[in-house]
């Protein structure tokens, strides 16, 4: 090759990989500090070291929601390859920060998630969970393309009604994405939590007013599961 082809064809390879490399960063600060939940994280590693976790199942991650599901997850979904990594309190950046050890490592076939609602709850906008929401999506299918995602939207509650707005705001917008995405399945559980008067059903929830009781997780399940079966019960 004549060393001025060679000299062009350097130039355009490390100006594409410096430009990949760019596309791979997270433009946003990291917030808040996603370090809270290092020891959480540990604690995965460590029960992942002694009970050996399958690959290619269904992640399921993601905020109290996802963590207090934990109890039930297996027999709501029985059938289905489950590995349940939820931690409480967290948000997308929090996923997004512990990537590869919250999710990329299990190479799972599926992710389902459930985050937005500690985000919207912190102030951040809509578009900022959206931003965050499709950051994720394009991390993880940069390791594995043929992932499928099922994005739980955030669910409304007595104690944050309101930020219903924003929540609905944010939920729109993922909702939109997936619609014009056939790898990504949105699961809208808002009504499931709803009474007549349009506001959420008192008894479906903890004292606190926040967290789902058994009898809200009975709602939940119902309106997650049916989805689950129809879309991964094949890959079984």
């Amino acid at each position: 090759m004549h060393k001025s082809s060679a000299k062009i064809l350097f130039v355009f390879t490390f100006t594409y990989l410096l430009s990949f490399g760019k596309e791979l960063e997270y433009s946003h600060s990291f917030e808040p500090d996603p370090y809270r939940f290092s020891s959480q994280i540990s604690a995965f590693q460590k029960i992942d070291a002694l009970n050996n976790p399958p690959l290619g199942g269904i992640l399921c991650t993601g905020s109290s929601s996802m963590r207090m599901w934990h109890n039930r997850i297996q027999d709501d979904l029985s059938g289905l390859t489950i590995l349940p990594r939820g931690f409480g309190g967290s948000h997308y950046t929090d996923v997004i920060y512990y990537l590869d050890e919250l999710v990329l490592k299990y190479k799972p076939r599926a992710l389902l998630i459930y985050e937005g609602d500690n985000d919207a709850a912190y102030g951040k906008s809509p578009t900022r969970i959206f931003s965050d929401f499709k950051y994720l999506v394009f991390r993880c299918r940069k390791a594995l393309p043929n992932l499928r995602f099922y994005i739980i939207g955030s669910k409304p509650s007595i104690s944050r009604w309101h930020i219903a707005e924003d929540m609905q705001k944010a939920n729109s917008l993922i909702k939109a994405y997936c619609h014009d995405d056939s790898y990504c399945t949105y699961i809208n559980v808002w009504p499931s939590i709803l009474g007549a008067d349009g506001k959420p059903k008192s008894e479906l929830f903890m004292e606190d007013n926040l967290h789902l009781n058994s009898v809200g997780y009975d709602q939940w399940a119902k309106t997650i599961a049916p989805i689950l079966y129809k879309g991964e019960l094949n890959y079984e």
